[in-house]
């Protein structure tokens, strides 16, 4: 029953594809955001960044729940997407409001905002 839900008639040509592929990717994917989050000063970028490092870990929990066949990795991983939209909600609204305000998108701007 478990096999049928899971993969139903594409068994065979995903047979190759395993847990470590998908992490690898995951791992690779989760890097490039941290290395673009810390490199950059655009803050688009960086919430670009922020966004790519939380779909590889979505990507991992999709994946260590398939391979469990357990549907918790999946569940947990639309909590983790609503939080990732309100978090790219207010990132842009900040980033629109610090733009209107000093006409720059640099992450240094940031500092004069101090009280």
């Amino acid at each position: 029953m478990l096999e049928v839900l899971a993969q139903g008639a594409f068994a065979e040509p995903m047979a190759s594809i395993t847990l470590a592929h998908y992490l690898v990717l995951s791992g690779a994917m989760f890097v490039l955001g941290l290395v673009g989050f810390v490199t950059r000063r655009n803050l688009i970028i960086m919430f670009l960044c922020t966004e790519m490092m939380f779909q590889a870990s979505g990507l991992a929990l999709v994946a260590f729940a398939r391979y469990s066949m357990n549907l918790d990795g999946q569940t947990f991983v639309i909590f983790v997407l609503t939080v990732a939209a309100a978090e790219a909600a207010m990132g842009l609204a900040l980033v629109v409001l610090l733009f209107r305000k000093q006409e720059s998108l640099s992450a240094e701007v940031w500092n004069q905002l101090k009280g």
